[in-house]
């Protein structure tokens, strides 16, 4: 049985927990999960991929013939690294202050109330006895507000995680997000050719291509496939510096570049085409990339969406579909054949902010709904 006041006990005790990344330091939180867990009697391991950065994998194992259950399993992940607290919080970011029937503290919603819903369901499953078929992974995951290169990617790139699905438990009020933009980072270089201010046509100022790139860039417009649950294409100067003095002709600048592509687009045809608009201002210039992620998505009626949704609408609670226009680690399964979507039970509009909280009964529910979609899939 859900019990809510050992769900509020386990936010709390990882709420009051430092986890913020960066720096990043998950070892405390960690072995709060990993001494809750082996209480309930799972099978725990640890991988870690740096110093002070462990993930912890937990397995509730299914009665089917080992390899069928292993192979057949259910994937369950949050993260427990959180976003730095910031100034100006009313409630310490740290204190789990409990006001009004809400959590308050950095990560409550993003994303350990979420780890401690989990967290409880294995619990309750073992508690009450219940006999699944599959078996039941539970990765609680480092590094997640940083790219997770310290965590789930290392865990699925070395073959740690190879379940039948995943659900990734990161999200907010029971949505189910099923499609998810592409990430391209990068940074622009335009190189000039220094002069004296004051003889500024003996020069190349680098600055100006620049800026005259960057309004190509704004104006562009994409080709892409309309998807119901995204916007278009979005485009954003993060940064930009360049320059020595203010009398002389600047002969480097840099600026980095934010772009979120469609599910249909590839990165490569992204960077093609901001080389081929860069090109038209200049030829001496560079693109480094800093980052990309595939965008991803999966159909509305696949059994494993299909399962979650028909379950909370059985028990009263409705399950959105929704696309995510930022990045999430749902992307990275895709390279695995692994079918993902996101779900959780934090709260609308204060992830990364101030006075982070999660309600409790939202928190409550969400144990009541993970609970009994596990076990209705396990019969899938």
């Amino acid at each position: 049985m859900i019990r809510k006041d050992r769900l509020i006990k386990i936010t709390q005790g990882l709420l009051r927990i430092n986890s913020v990344n960066p720096p990043g330091n998950e070892a405390a939180v960690a072995d709060f999960v990993t001494k809750d867990l082996k209480a309930v009697g799972l099978d725990i391991k640890i991988h870690a991929f740096a110093k002070n950065r462990p993930n912890v994998v937990a397995t509730l194992k299914g009665t089917w013939p080992r390899a069928k259950a292993r192979a057949e399993a259910l994937l369950i992940t949050p993260h427990y690294d959180t976003v730095p607290f910031g100034e100006g919080w009313k409630f310490d970011p740290l204190g789990a202050t409990i006001h009004k029937g809400r959590i308050y503290g950095r990560g409550a919603s993003d994303d350990k109330g979420n780890c401690a819903v989990g967290m409880e369901v294995l619990h309750s499953l073992v508690e009450d006895g219940v006999r699944l078929q599959r078996d039941i992974i539970f990765a609680a995951t480092a590094d997640e507000e940083t790219g997770s290169k310290l965590g789930i990617i290392p865990l699925l790139k070395k073959g740690i995680l190879r379940p039948k699905a995943a659900l990734i438990t990161d999200s907010e009020e029971f949505d189910a997000i099923i499609a998810q933009k592409g990430l391209f980072h990068c940074r622009v270089q335009i190189f000039g050719k220094k002069a004296h201010g004051a003889y500024n046509w003996l020069g190349i100022n680098a600055i100006e291509i620049a800026s005259r790139v960057i309004n190509r860039l704004k104006k562009h417009q994409f080709k892409y496939r309309k998807h119901p649950l995204l916007v278009p294409p979005t485009k954003n100067i993060g940064t930009i510096r360049g320059g020595d003095k203010v009398n002389m002709v600047a002969d480097f600048c840099e600026f980095a570049l934010d772009i979120r592509f469609m599910p249909g687009m590839t990165a490569a045809k992204v960077l093609k085409e901001i080389e081929g608009l860069i090109a038209k201002e200049t030829k001496d210039f560079k693109v480094i990339i800093d980052d990309t992620q595939k965008p991803y998505g999966i159909d509305a009626g696949h059994p494993f969406v299909k399962t979650y949704v028909d379950t909370c609408k059985r028990m009263g609670f409705k399950a959105h579909l929704k696309g995510s226009q930022g990045a999430t680690v749902i992307t990275f399964f895709q390279d695995y054949g692994i079918p993902a979507f996101s779900t959780g039970w934090g709260s609308h509009g204060v992830i990364h902010a101030n006075d982070e909280y999660a309600k409790i009964k939202t928190l409550y529910d969400g144990a009541l709904v993970l609970e009994q979609f596990i076990k209705d899939y396990d019969v899938v």
